[in-house]
């Protein structure tokens, strides 16, 4: 059965280069954004990609969504929450949400389906039942943080 799994967040500061002419971040930025958010998440869950890559295992994105609600700009902190939202037999999907830090105002929302593949022949495979446990369990409470602030109490 596919249920939410608890929120993952990670902090990180918005820098001048990930910023457009108009002063906000590039809307391109936000999948650096998810895979950055995906791979600490992964971290956190799984162990990180070296113990994937051991077990002969790899993942490619297949499809990200990201709807846009709200700027961010040069040097606000974002906090970006990853939930696994389903697993089925040969992929999973990371719901990520953006937010100011520490407003809680939401920037944007981003859907990441994954496929799992061999490493070596990029075969798609079935997710492993360890990891596919891994992943529905989530990472619940796991704050990384990349801004240098100092996290609010929950």
């Amino acid at each position: 059965m596919n249920h939410p799994a608890p929120a993952f967040t990670l902090l990180l500061r918005v820098r001048y280069g990930e910023c457009d002419a108009q002063h906000v971040v590039f809307n391109a930025r936000y999948g650096d954004y998810a895979d950055i958010a995906m791979n600490e998440f992964f971290r956190a869950v799984v162990g990180g990609y070296d113990q994937l890559l051991a077990a002969g295992l790899d993942t490619q994105v297949v499809r990200l969504v990201t709807d846009f609600r709200s700027p961010a700009r040069f040097d606000e902190v974002l906090a970006i929450t990853v939930e696994t939202t389903s697993v089925g037999n040969t992929s999973f999907v990371l719901g990520m949400q953006v937010a100011q830090y520490p407003s809680g105002r939401l920037v944007a929302t981003t859907a990441a389906t994954y496929v799992m593949v061999t490493a070596q022949a990029h075969q798609k495979v079935r997710v492993p039942d360890d990891i596919r446990s891994l992943l529905l369990a989530g990472a619940p409470g796991v704050v990384v943080n990349q801004a240098g602030v100092a996290p609010e109490p929950r």
